[in-house]
């Protein structure tokens, strides 16, 4: 998650928060409920942009092993072959 979707994340959870306040304070159940829904909203797209980094963390993950495991498989190719050559 970018910095920036982190910051505006938490700018609307902290307004939601504040929504939620005033309507406790002033008895107004609408703007209490508008609070709640902000909150929960940016508490989903958090949620989303965990999943998104999560998976772009395991597809990274995976070039990696996919590269290491190549550069072995090509390294232990060559030593065959050296063998091979050797006994000839």
């Amino acid at each position: 998650m970018g910095i920036e979707d982190k910051a505006e994340n938490k700018l609307q959870d902290l307004a939601g928060n504040a929504k939620e306040a005033a309507g406790d304070l002033t008895g107004n159940e609408e703007l209490r409920a508008e609070g709640q829904a902000d909150q929960a909203e940016a508490g989903a797209k958090d949620a989303v942009e965990n999943v998104k980094d999560f998976a772009q963390d395991a597809v990274e993950n995976v070039k990696d092993f996919a590269q290491d495991a190549g550069a072995n498989l090509k390294a232990a190719g060559e030593k065959l072959l050296e063998g091979f050559k050797k006994k000839d």
